[in-house]
């Protein structure tokens, strides 16, 4: 069964760019059993998202706050943090990272239409406009998806645009919620949106940040805490900066320069790895970086010690194979249960791997047959 597919949204959405009106607008969605979010920003040259837009909506309307001439957004908090109305987004990390930017708090309780539809086979991490082709049999028009949603005023067009991100997340949501119900899995859900709606998994944290990197395993010991370390440095200075982390140091960068570890400037410059003007302005801080690590206080891998090689590949193919199979029998993605890093983990720790995989609903389906494969 399929959602009606009335076109796009039935009324112009309502623009909100006056304390007053976003009061009004808070009031009148309190009144809901959910409310429906999504935010527009820029941060093709920042390191923080710059807020510009969000929308809100219901089963009936939608609003678009102007979070550029609205700049107390505060009243929104009342709306955020009510315990009984669900808040739907879709691929929710990126708004929840500006919401806790925005309040230090995640809006909870959480229900993410992207996680909902791994979770019922309807494809791995699928796009809004996939989804609602899926469900409402309407094929989003995307022609606006590159406006500067900086630029002042926004156009009618770009407004119902935005809106239709919320109407149809509304639309989606009885017949998403009903169908995980049906099969036994909206307490899956449940529990991914307490897991989601942690505020310490969007804040910044500098001397975590070499869990980012998805090379690290190919390092040697060594090499994986120079990296770590280069990796810290960084995101400091794309945080003080406010520039994307890949303008200060590339990820291919950064691998070159843990596992060749150059001891002077000579050598940092025979490599031909920075731009002069990077070169100049920070060469002496890396060659310092590298220098501060220990050898032998690096002798143990950041990721822990591996099995030998042909040890570990056999193990790495028996747990791909039974993730793949386990997988195939609940009719999700792999990857929503685990991703390659998480098995490589797996591999190397087992029981002791800090991993979704082994917590949770995860860990009930899939995650202690694995370890037991192990």
């Amino acid at each position: 069964m399929s959602i009606s597919s009335e076109s796009n949204t039935s009324t112009q959405p309502i623009l909100i760019s006056t304390p007053s009106q976003l009061q009004a607008c808070v009031a009148q969605l309190l009144g809901g059993e959910f409310v429906a979010v999504d935010t527009e920003f820029v941060r093709e040259q920042t390191y923080f998202p710059q807020l510009c837009l969000i929308q809100l909506g219901d089963a009936e309307r939608q609003y678009c706050v102007d979070a550029l001439a609205v700049t107390d957004l505060n009243p929104l908090s009342a709306l955020l943090d009510s315990p009984r109305l669900i808040k739907l987004f879709h691929a929710a990390s990126q708004d929840l990272e500006i919401f806790v930017r925005l309040f230090g708090r995640c809006p909870k309780p959480l229900f993410d239409t992207q996680t909902a539809a791994a979770m019922l086979g309807l494809g791995d991490q699928l796009g809004y406009a996939g989804l609602v082709e899926k469900l409402c049999g309407v094929k989003l028009d995307k022609s606006l998806s590159r406006t500067n949603w900086a630029r002042r005023p926004l156009s009618a067009p770009e407004l119902a645009y935005a809106a239709a991100d919320v109407d149809y997340l509304a639309r989606m949501y009885p017949q998403l919620r009903q169908r995980l119900h049906d099969k036994g899995r909206l307490p899956w859900l449940e529990q991914e949106g307490q897991r989601q709606a942690v505020a310490e998994r969007y804040q910044a944290h500098p001397e975590q940040e070499w869990k980012r990197l998805k090379g690290l395993a190919k390092l040697d010991a060594l090499a994986q805490h120079t990296a770590a370390a280069l990796a810290t440095w960084r995101e400091r200075r794309a945080m003080a900066s406010d520039r994307p982390r890949k303008w200060i140091l590339a990820d291919d960068v950064l691998y070159r320069l843990a596992e060749r570890r150059p001891q002077d400037m000579a050598q940092l410059q025979a490599l031909t790895l920075l731009p002069p003007a990077t070169l100049h302005k920070h060469g002496e801080a890396l060659l310092a970086l590298i220098n501060q690590v220990d050898a032998s206080a690096a002798r143990q891998p950041l990721l822990g010690e591996r099995l030998p090689e042909a040890e570990h590949k056999a193990c790495f193919k028996r747990l791909s194979q039974g993730l793949r199979e386990i997988a195939g029998r609940l009719q999700v993605p792999s990857a929503l249960l685990a991703n390659r890093a998480d098995l490589e983990r797996l591999a190397t720790q087992g029981a002791a791997a800090d991993i979704p995989l082994l917590s949770g609903w995860r860990a009930e389906v899939a995650g202690r047959a694995l370890l037991a494969e192990r």
